[in-house]
């Protein structure tokens, strides 16, 4: 689904990359689309993780923490870097509360990436993450393009052991 980011300051570079997140974060969604709350619950892999657990991971761990408090400096700083909780959902949360997380924070993430030079350096750095450093906010959404199109794989892999449904098929 492109779309057209409405900052028209926004160049073709970062319409291009804001499109190509856009259609990762629609890939999340897709192939999930469908499942019950208790299949969506379930642990698929021998690892534990369960497909809302690896949603609300990209809604509070790749979009909020990349964009509210790397990019714009927001948020209530940073932990150590081990919380693991964003992976762990309990089961009486309703999948759909996971989902309108995941798109608020798609939502905030844009309005930052709208407000926010692409050679713009990080407002802050987690201390977590040593000497590594993301000169920008070009490097960070091809950072979060890369981590969300895997963990849309991911989905899709989990998607087919749970029900045989894929996302896209080439033969």
């Amino acid at each position: 689904m492109a779309r057209q980011c409405e900052n028209r300051l926004m160049d073709s570079e970062a319409n291009a990359l804001v499109e190509c997140l856009d259609d990762q974060r629609q890939h999340v969604i897709g192939i999930l689309e469908g499942l019950t709350d208790e299949a969506l619950h379930q642990p698929v892999l021998p690892s534990g993780w369960s497909c809302l657990g690896l949603v609300n991971h990209l809604a509070l761990d790749v979009e909020r923490f990349w964009f509210h408090q790397v990019v714009a400096g927001e948020g209530p700083g940073f932990g150590d870097g081990g919380d693991s909780s964003a992976w762990e959902v309990p089961t009486d949360v309703e999948a759909e509360q996971i989902f309108e997380s995941y798109r608020r924070e798609i939502s905030r993430a844009d309005e930052v990436i709208a407000a926010t030079p692409l050679d713009a350096a990080p407002a802050a750095w987690p201390p977590f993450f040593g000497d590594w450093r993301l000169p920008d906010l070009r490097a960070v959404l091809l950072h979060v393009i890369a981590e969300t199109a895997c963990h849309a794989g991911h989905l899709d892999a989990a998607r087919e052991l749970i029900d045989g449904r894929t996302w896209l098929t080439l033969t």
